[in-house]
């Protein structure tokens, strides 16, 4: 969509495979060109200042391969929640995925833990809660949806407040909004396509053999599938913005 411009905050360093292609992801995904998409690299500058995000129609909060949450791990991690606190106190519109949903949580005073035995690296099925089905955002997609993943912490608590949108089998949280606001997250990767997420898993082998055994990874490996109505996300939330 013409005219729109977007920040997105990725917690990747400089020498992270998949941090070209998740600019290209956003930035496709959502109908827009890669020039309305404008990086900046929270593990190598920090969190920008919310002038500069003022800038941009919107933030995105993209994902991690090196990082957790559950961990604080990442360079500027408490410089960036209180950054993305900051940004909902402001109401500047936002949509996180994963890893970003994930801050979002901690920031607003939620808790994210790691729990690798339920975690969730491939292709899942999301179920709408009943504040997703009525949602102007979520409630565009059907009840039951599949949706890429890659993640090995979850939300055990959800900050006050916050409206849950979605779940799975393995996790009561996929998504949630922040009330009045244009402000959403997802767990699950609405920029990811199977085809990305398969490249993803395969980029990020190494993390993931030394916490999983091959058996899980093979189950993996062979979980792929197409996930076409989360796109619809991205492209719908650029929408919202447009009539702002």
């Amino acid at each position: 969509m013409a005219g729109m411009s977007l920040l997105l905050l990725q917690a990747r360093p400089a020498s992270d495979p998949v941090l070209s292609e998740e600019r290209r992801s956003f930035a496709e995904v959502a109908g827009l060109a890669i020039d309305d998409v404008e990086p900046w690299n929270i593990v190598e500058l920090g969190a920008p200042s919310t002038e500069k995000a003022r800038r941009h129609d919107a933030l995105l909060v993209g994902g991690s391969g090196d990082f957790l949450v559950s961990e604080r791990n990442m360079p500027h991690i408490e410089e960036t929640l209180s950054f993305l606190a900051e940004v909902v106190d402001l109401s500047l519109p936002m949509f996180a995925s994963c890893f970003g949903y994930q801050c979002l949580v901690e920031a607003l005073g939620g808790r994210i833990v790691y729990d690798p035995d339920h975690a969730e690296v491939g292709t899942f099925d999301i179920m709408l809660t009943e504040a997703g089905l009525a949602d102007p955002l979520m409630g565009r997609l059907p009840g039951v949806f599949a949706a890429q993943l890659g993640r090995k912490d979850r939300a055990e608590k959800l900050p006050p407040d916050v409206v849950n949108l979605a779940k799975s089998n393995a996790c009561l949280s996929q998504a949630l909004r922040i009330p009045g606001k244009l402000i959403w997250a997802s767990q699950f990767h609405p920029e990811l396509t199977e085809a990305t997420n398969r490249h993803r898993f395969y980029a990020y082998l190494a993390n993931y053999q030394s916490v999983m055994a091959p058996g899980a990874l093979r189950n993996i490996a062979g979980s792929f599938r197409p996930s076409p109505e989360t796109g619809r996300l991205l492209r719908d939330f650029v929408r919202l913005l447009s009539r702002l």
